[in-house]
């Protein structure tokens, strides 16, 4: 992973990417890299196992939290997302060694099976509106303290926040959003994704053809 992060802090971030507004969002779309971090036969092992064996990457994102970056409150992804049915998978992969220091994600395990109502958000914090903290237990919450290189899985519903960071360290890991083929992107040129966006599959076929897709970036030598 020392080779990877230098060449995502050299290579990837400093360009301009598939959304020219952000060059944190969708790198898989235009590196060949970051597509091959997605496509890890360990973690689509894994999702095939959960989902089956047809899989779709809808979006990427590098979330970078460097010190002093803002909390992000507890949420379900599936608030936000334009997506239906609202059936995801996502992996969120180290790519920086993460700690409870420089604000690794922390999860309620369980918290999957019940839509949370959100509400608007406190001031000083990343997102708009966060879950309601009525139904939030923080005593139950996980820390996902990992190595560069490990992962986790999560479906749409998990609650999952992360502290602001306090430390003189950055904290930067890489998300992808996974579906299988049956499900629709609502609107594919609007926020959160942009003009022109594409999926890619990643294993097996799109036999329902319901979002544009597009190929894989090229290999470089």
């Amino acid at each position: 992973m020392n080779a990877i992060r230098q060449r995502i802090d050299t290579e990837v971030i400093p360009t301009p990417g598939p959304n020219p507004k952000n060059p944190l969002q969708a790198r898989h779309l235009d590196h060949r890299l970051v597509h091959d971090l997605i496509a890890r036969p360990e973690i689509l092992g894994r999702l095939r196992a959960l989902v089956g064996n047809d899989l779709v990457v809808w979006a990427s994102y590098f979330f970078t939290k460097e010190p002093g970056g803002k909390e992000i409150p507890w949420h379900q992804d599936a608030n936000y997302w334009p997506i239906e049915p609202p059936l995801n998978l996502s992996v969120w992969m180290a790519i920086d060694e993460v700690t409870t220091e420089n604000s690794c994600v922390r999860i309620i395990p369980g918290s999957h099976r019940r839509v949370v109502p959100h509400v608007p958000a406190r001031d000083g914090v990343a997102f708009g509106q966060e879950a309601d903290p009525a139904y939030v237990d923080e005593d139950a919450a996980v820390d996902m303290v990992l190595r560069p290189g490990q992962f986790f899985l999560f479906n749409e519903r998990l609650l999952h926040q992360s502290h602001r960071n306090t430390s003189s360290r950055r904290r930067m890991g890489l998300s992808a959003r996974y579906i299988p083929p049956f499900v629709a992107l609502l609107d594919q040129d609007a926020p959160p994704l942009f003009p022109d966006h594409a999926c890619v599959v990643v294993s097996g076929d799109d036999t329902f053809g319901l979002n544009r897709t597009t190929n894989p970036p090229p290999r470089t030598a």
